[in-house]
């Protein structure tokens, strides 16, 4: 204490911010050698505030019924998650509290945004089942999180084990949007609805924490040349999405969400390889 006192006479005015925000240090690796560095970067955690914005933002639209929107931001904040890593890695600029920034903001808007956006929209209807359901989302978004977490430095870069909770996320972001679209909202969509979503609600939750493999799509390198036909085939893609955007992103997460079970099912059926 004597020492804090002194070192706030020493301040015109008596205050130094280094005794109210304490600077960030941590330990990096730099030409074999380990040494102490303070503060972190900006821009790749500048996108992860952006995808933690967009999950608040989605919590407080699906609160206030504004389900389109809600699943809109999860959308966008899908975007910025995928682009603080790349832009992290080709600046050479990770770090540990990138990354555990990182994982906080995806427990809020992969977690936490998609299941109270899920329940404002009709699973409250389900009454105690409905709020069990949120929360079996949320706790194996969790448990999806804390496995990643734990295994970063081991796992095969190509695969996820399970269903990485961005895509869990859209799945259940673009449902909303869609029965949303159709008139299904509130007091609006047939009870049976709400018991159908509950149930992909919860066959979502169990493939983010189960062993099967889905591919990453992490080593494609962006960086690199690619044919000029695949440039047509973005261009196709981004067109065939604004036709019905809703639909089309539901659709094509759910073939990712089921690609996973499906191929294990290929690989189990194949013959055993010859000796």
């Amino acid at each position: 204490m004597t020492g804090k006192k002194e070192k706030l006479a020493d301040k015109p005015g008596g205050l130094d911010i280094d005794l109210l925000v304490d600077e960030h240090e941590e330990e990096v690796s730099e030409e074999g050698k380990t040494v102490r560095r303070k503060g972190i970067f900006l821009l790749p955690n500048l996108f992860t505030t952006g995808a933690l914005f967009c999950g608040f933002y989605a919590t407080i639209a699906g609160i206030r019924g504004d389900f389109e929107p809600a699943g809109i931001a999860i959308f966008f904040a899908m975007i910025f998650d995928g682009l603080d890593g790349r832009v992290a890695r080709m600046t050479h600029t990770t770090s540990r509290f990138g990354e555990e920034y990182d994982s906080l903001s995806d427990m809020v808007s992969f977690g936490v945004a998609p299941a109270l956006v899920v329940f404002s929209w009709g699973l409250s209807s389900l009454g105690k089942f409905g709020w069990s359901v949120a929360f079996i989302y949320v706790a194996c978004a969790a448990l999806r999180l804390a496995r990643f977490n734990a295994q970063i430095e081991e796992s095969d870069k190509s695969w996820f084990t399970g269903l990485a909770s961005p895509a869990a996320a859209a799945v259940i972001a673009a449902t909303v949007w869609v029965c949303d679209d159709i008139g299904w909202s509130g007091a609006q969509q047939p009870f049976e609805v709400s018991v159908l979503v509950a149930v992909l609600t919860i066959t979502v939750s169990i493939l983010m924490i189960v062993n099967i493999p889905y591919y990453s799509f992490k080593t494609i390198d962006v960086r690199g040349r690619v044919p000029f036909a695949a440039v047509i085939l973005v261009v196709l893609i981004f067109g065939l999405v604004t036709v019905d955007p809703p639909r089309i992103l539901l659709g094509a997460f759910l073939l990712y969400a089921a690609s996973g079970p499906v191929m294990l099912l290929i690989r189990g059926r194949k013959p055993p390889a010859e000796t």
